[in-house]
């Protein structure tokens, strides 16, 4: 049983073949760890206060307003605050627990 391979699609297979195990090194070095940190330098940095404050201006907004539960959003909007502007120091702190 013939399997139809031509001599050109063998000679391809064996670049391609080839191609793939000389990158290999190079996606094994790559460092997911550089990823993560910039992924949670972001998430902290930027999205956390930025989510905070909405919050503290929904919270605001909501009291100002007279909502009946007002007092209560208000206490998460500021629990939130300090999670979300406290969050690298928290971070910090349960890295150096673990290490």
């Amino acid at each position: 049983m013939k399997l139809g391979y031509t001599e050109n699609s063998i000679k391809q297979l064996k670049l391609i073949l080839l191609m793939g195990l000389t990158m290999a090194p190079i996606l094994a070095f790559a460092s997911v760890e550089s990823s993560l940190q910039a992924v949670q330098s972001k998430l902290v940095g930027t999205l956390l206060p930025l989510a905070a404050i909405c919050g503290l201006v929904v919270a605001g907004f909501s009291f100002v307003m007279g909502h009946a539960n007002a007092r209560q959003h208000l206490v998460y909007a500021i629990a939130g605050a300090i999670i979300g502007f406290g969050a690298e120091s928290i971070i910090s702190l349960i890295r150096g627990l673990i290490h």
